[in-house]
This record gives C-alpha cells, structure tokens and sequence, in this order.
C-alpha cells in the first residue's frame, strides 16, 4: 500500500503534492474531492487572518496558517476495507489520495445520491445553515446576491419554500439560467426588486452587501454569509439602515443557530445536506473537472478564475 499524498498549499498562489498522515480508523479511498473556491482561495492568497486562525482550521488539517498547510474539506469516499467495502461516504477531509477515519467520522451517502455530485454536500450545509440564520418563511420576497455554488443552493431551497418569490442576483449575466433552472428569476445586483423580506450576501464583496442593505425592505433581515478574510469591510450605514430598522445577521456553518441547538447536530445537519442533493438539477454547479495529479499547475487557476463554481477532483 503506497503512503497517502495530498495537496498542500506552500506559499502565495502555490500549491504541491506531499505526503500526509493516514490517522486511524477505517480506511477510506478518495474518490471525489470539491474544491471550495470562496475559502480555499483566502487559504492560497495567505489572507486568513491571525485572530480566526485557530477558528478556521478544517477537520483533519495539518499545517497551519499561512504556509504550507493541507486543506480542504469536501470529500467523498468508498470504504476499502471491511464488511462495508465499496460503499461511499462524505468526509470533512482535506484533497488526499486515502486516509482513516474512526466510524462516527464519516456520514454514508444515500442510495440515490451519486458519489460525483456528493462534493457539493459541505456547501449545502452551509447553505441549509443560512437558511435556518435568515429566518425565512413560506410567502417570503427573498434576494439573494452572488449566484456562485453557495448563493445557487441557498436560492435553491429557498424556492423550495411554498410561495417564496426568490431572485438570485449576480454580476455575471451568463449565471441568468442557472438560477432559472433552480427555481429563481435572476437579475444584476443594480436591479434586484426592493422591499425585500430577506436579503442574503454571498458575493464576497462590500458592493453586494450595500446592494442587499438596498434591496432590504423595512424592518427586513439582511444575512451576511460571505466570508471576508482579513478584508475590511465599508458599508454604507448612514443612509436608511436605522430608519427602515433593518437587521444585519451573520451565518456561519461552524456554529448551529441556538434555536436548533436542542435537536440538531452537525451530524444530523451533514446528513440532511445529502439528503437534499439527491436532485439531478444540481449537477449544473459542477462546473469542470481535474485529476488529483494536475493539481500543483491546476488549483490556482482554479480558484482564481471567476467562472468557477465547484471545481470537482477525481482520484483516478
């Protein structure tokens, strides 16, 4: 059995292939890995900031902030050993070629699910999370902007919501049939409908948060869901952001909303993103395709390309 190897990012816009710890537990060969284009993208540029260092650390990650670290946490699986052999799970793993996990650190994946589409499943997490921070309700007017992976899934269950009338908005015009093939009309952030019941950011970006203050109607619940980094932030507070008492909430999939906490688990919430996978429409956020060897040359151009939504990894 050849030692496992897996992509570490080593400096500035610089990534190699090294070796890696196996951990214990059961084994498990990589099949699919999703890259995370928002995060593992402030991970390659270095932009982590020192005070959320220790918060952003991934499962199973080895290294540390800034360089060189392995991570990632988008894997899917097939049990190589054992009664269970062959059947494919969901791990929080960073891109490696096989490693080992205890049993209660992997989730199977449904029946009807196919492996290659499961790389999505930690971006549903967090999109299913934003949901629950939002506070949306059937009938809701809900915006969101930015139509990347995680703002088409968050459109995605929100149009889902009976009688939800959900825009997805985007700087990329090409993003217009995406959103309509997921239940949503589509519009450039100048645009967006105001008067808004919900308004969800995950543009990354200072213009898409003041365009979603704009689009917020009075006493509307504005979710900033982006992540920026060690980037400041301006917003334009001094215009009607106390007089129509808007709210600002954040999301983040590292913590589940205290209203859920008595219920809910990270297991239960993995396992619910799976479950609402298993819909054929949401292959079209699959949006190219490298081998796991070609990474080094691939994963900056990947992630630094503003037409990418998931980049899947194959383990050949």
């Amino acid at each position: 059995m050849s030692d496992p190897r897996a992509l570490w990012v080593v400096a500035p816009d610089r990534a190699e292939i090294r070796p890696a710890t196996a951990g214990q537990g059961v084994r498990l060969r990589s099949l699919y890995s999703g890259i995370s284009r928002g995060t593992e993208r402030l991970v390659l540029r270095g932009a982590v900031p020192v005070s959320e260092q220790a918060r952003m650390r991934a499962p199973h990650q080895e290294g540390a902030f800034p360089y060189p670290v392995k991570y990632g946490y988008c894997t899917v699986a097939e049990i190589a050993e054992g009664p269970q052999a062959g059947r494919a799970v969901f791990a929080l793993f960073p891109h490696q070629t096989w490693f080992r996990l205890p049993e209660d650190g992997f989730v199977p994946l449904p029946d009807t699910l196919p492996p290659a589409r499961a790389v999505l499943a930690a971006n549903m997490e967090t999109a299913l999370n934003i949901v629950w921070d939002s506070g949306l309700s059937a009938g809701d007017r809900v915006c969101i902007v930015g139509a990347g992976v995680l703002g088409a899934l968050v459109g995605y269950l929100c149009a889902r919501f009976p009688g939800c009338d959900v825009t997805l908005s985007d700087i990329d015009p090409a993003r217009a049939d995406l959103a309509r093939g997921l239940g949503c009309h589509f519009t450039a952030p100048p645009d967006m409908p105001k008067g808004q019941d919900v308004v969800i950011n995950t543009s990354a970006s200072a213009s898409g948060l003041a365009h979603a203050l704009d689009a917020a109607g009075p006493g509307a619940t504005v979710v900033e869901a982006s992540w920026h980094g060690a980037q400041s932030v301006a917003l334009p507070l001094g215009g009607a952001f106390h007089s129509q008492r808007l709210q600002l909430v954040s999301s983040q999939v590292g913590a589940l909303p205290p209203a859920r906490l008595p219920r809910w688990t990270f297991r239960r919430r993995l396992q619910k993103a799976l479950a609402l996978l298993c819909d054929d429409r949401l292959d079209a956020l699959i949006s190219g395709e490298s081998a796991f060897d070609d990474l080094p040359v691939a994963y900056p151009l990947i992630l630094n390309a503003p037409g990418t939504l998931c980049h899947r990894i194959r383990y050949d």
